[in-house]
């Protein structure tokens, strides 16, 4: 089977970021996963352990004391090392800030290309080709490079990531990083203090979002309180966002974040194709929304014609009971 790189991120504390399930899992699908992780110090078994259990047949670890503190070039480094070690048909990076400009200067230095923004990926005879939905999720269209080194950004939360439930034994090799490739030097990280226990919205496997239809600030609780007895994120339309019913980092959409969670449902959203654009590549989406016209429901698994005030709490009252 043919190797396939994937870029694992971790947290400035060495936390595996949630976006590496996703990639090992869709490395998965295409050949050989091998994880390949920038860092100060060697991995903790524990860390090597869950990369393992996500399908991970090889860590290939850059070391070097300047990869906690330069931006993005450590890990182009232990990429195109990695190139060269394994020469696999297809790098795979998070859809992140950081993993869109490593691939962009991975691509340079190995004369690859990049396909952006992939919400899946497949073998097509030798090719391997990646899904895009584009134009506000107007259209799904397929991508492959035709000549050079396929450098692939996966949204997040688009694919499923499934622990390797037979896995767990990995091969871990290391390099030294020599600090070749420039970035920008983080003087210093001062965590935002945690103001909620939900998950982060872009990788949430459920999200609740709400709209204007929510009426108020004060109605949007109800997104809230569902979303609490799912265990999901909370989301918003932009229109619910510039209402004042929510801060602007829920804002899922266009000009927001985009997410693919397992189940989304849409609380009083009409759907305009800013916001769609930003969630119907969910698996299962759910609309509540009393007026049967709204675009909402031209992408909805499921919807439901009726007053959110009446239906969610009847919801929220039966997952309460199955709980019980």
């Amino acid at each position: 089977m043919a190797n396939i790189l994937t870029l694992i991120e971790l947290t400035h504390a060495g936390a595996v970021a949630a976006s590496a399930k996703g990639l090992l899992a869709a490395a998965a699908t295409l050949g050989t996963p091998i994880a390949v992780v920038a860092s100060e110090n060697e991995l903790s078994p524990e860390v090597a352990g869950q990369l393992g259990l996500a399908g991970a047949a090889v860590i290939y670890q850059g070391i070097g004391a300047q990869a906690g503190s330069v931006l993005t070039g450590p890990a182009v480094e232990a990429l195109e090392a990695a190139v060269a070690a394994y020469d696999p048909a297809a790098v795979l990076v998070a859809n992140s800030v950081d993993g869109r400009e490593v691939a962009a200067r991975l691509s340079v230095r190995v004369g690859g290309a990049t396909l952006n923004d992939a919400v899946s990926v497949r073998l097509d005879g030798g090719r391997i080709v990646s899904g895009h939905s584009i134009f506000g999720g107007a259209y799904d269209v397929e991508s492959a490079v035709e000549g050079g080194l396929p450098i692939i950004t996966v949204r997040q939360g688009a694919i499923d990531g499934v622990a390797n439930e037979g896995g767990g034994a990995v091969e871990l090799v290391t390099a030294a990083l020599r600090g070749t490739v420039p970035g920008a030097q983080v003087a210093a990280v001062n965590d935002a203090p945690a103001t909620s226990s939900r998950p982060e919205l872009r990788t949430a496997k459920t999200v609740v979002s709400g709209g204007r239809g929510l009426g108020s600030k004060e109605n949007f609780v109800l997104v809230e309180q569902l979303a609490d007895a799912l265990g999901a994120a909370i989301g918003a339309s932009r229109a619910a966002v510039d209402a004042g019913y929510v801060d602007q980092h829920a804002q899922v959409g266009q000009t927001g974040v985009s997410v693919s969670p397992q189940l989304y449902i849409a609380l009083g959203i009409s759907g305009a194709i800013q916001h769609r654009a930003g969630m119907q590549t969910a698996k299962t989406i759910v609309a509540i929304n009393k007026d049967g016209d709204s675009p909402i429901f031209d992408v909805a698994d499921f919807g439901i014609v009726g007053d959110v005030f009446k239906v969610v709490p009847q919801l929220i009252e039966a997952l309460a009971a199955r709980n019980n």
